[in-house]
């Protein structure tokens, strides 16, 4: 009886302090929303907003209509849908490669992903090479250079090896090449694999930043999360950006506020409609690579 209530009590007190934790990670989002709907006049008398009396669209129409938020908008899925397809052929590719026991430079190849990840060139030498290749300014930079990851292959290597080579030889029996074996069987077996490093690849590539300050220059191949931070800054200090001054100039004359909680809301929509449709993937793919006792 007294482990069962020590156990009671313990379980009580860890499920009120993970629920707390929770909602405090759950609370500044909801704020987000709230204000994203607030009626604009009701947010410019009274800015701090626990839940609005008046809703209202405005916000989210104006920047649906705004060409430079949707034009980064389709930057945005194009990378995600692009780049991740890349990655993903790129990555389990050079995994099926390297955990086949018939490659004879696999060994090499090992050393050279191992040295990637303890060694980086860094942001210049990074940079120098994108402008040699040509990249500068295209949808390119923002892809090629973040086309893969040494632990991604790692893990994807790892999930290959577990495969029974029989399924292979008799696919070769029946007539199939190695791409033909890699397209036709092991591309079908890896879906669970390939669907939760697809949602990684996707949400990196969503949430691209920092390169596409480095590369890009050009207004039409700015990605959202760029537009989003000068709209962020622009909005407090009322410069910045022409290209993103009339998201904060309209004849209805919103807040910026609530035009700035729209934005974000909608750049974080996308990933929370898909994430449910791939859990079950997702939670399988995350024991890719583990060891099965």
């Amino acid at each position: 009886m007294k482990l069962r209530w020590g156990s009671r009590v313990f379980d009580f007190f860890n499920y009120a302090i993970l629920g707390l934790i929770g909602l405090s990670t759950l609370l500044p989002f909801l704020y987000v929303i709230l204000v994203s709907f607030t009626d604009p006049v009701e947010y410019q008398t009274s800015p701090i907003v626990i839940f609005p009396k008046h809703w209202s669209l405005a916000s989210y129409e104006f920047i649906l209509s705004t060409r430079t938020f949707l034009n980064s908008l389709s930057v945005s899925a194009i990378l995600a849908i692009v780049g991740t397809a890349c990655s993903l052929i790129l990555t389990s590719g050079l995994a099926y490669t390297l955990s086949r026991k018939k490659f004879r430079l696999k060994r090499v190849f090992m050393i050279g992903i191992l040295f990637t990840m303890l060694f980086n060139p860094g942001m210049i030498p990074n940079y120098l090479l994108v402008k040699e290749l040509g990249l500068v300014n295209t949808i390119w930079s923002l892809i090629l250079p973040v086309l893969s990851s040494a632990w991604y292959v790692i893990l994807m290597k790892s999930f290959y090896q577990e495969i029974p080579e029989e399924l292979e030889e008799s696919a070769k029996m029946d007539g199939c090449t190695d791409i033909g074996v890699f397209f036709r069987i092991m591309l079908p077996v890896s879906v669970t694999a390939l669907v939760a490093f697809g949602l990684f690849f996707a949400v990196a590539y969503w949430n691209t930043y920092f390169n596409a300050v480095l590369y890009i220059n050009k207004d039409t191949l700015r990605p959202m999360q760029v537009v989003l931070q000068v709209l962020l800054i622009q909005a407090s200090t009322q410069v910045g950006d022409p290209s993103v001054a009339q998201m904060l100039q309209s004849d209805q004359m919103l807040p910026p506020e609530t035009i700035k909680m729209s934005a974000v809301v909608v750049a974080s929509l996308p990933i929370i409609i898909v994430y449910p449709f791939l859990q079950k993937y997702f939670a399988k793919g995350m024991m890719v690579g583990s060891v099965k006792g």
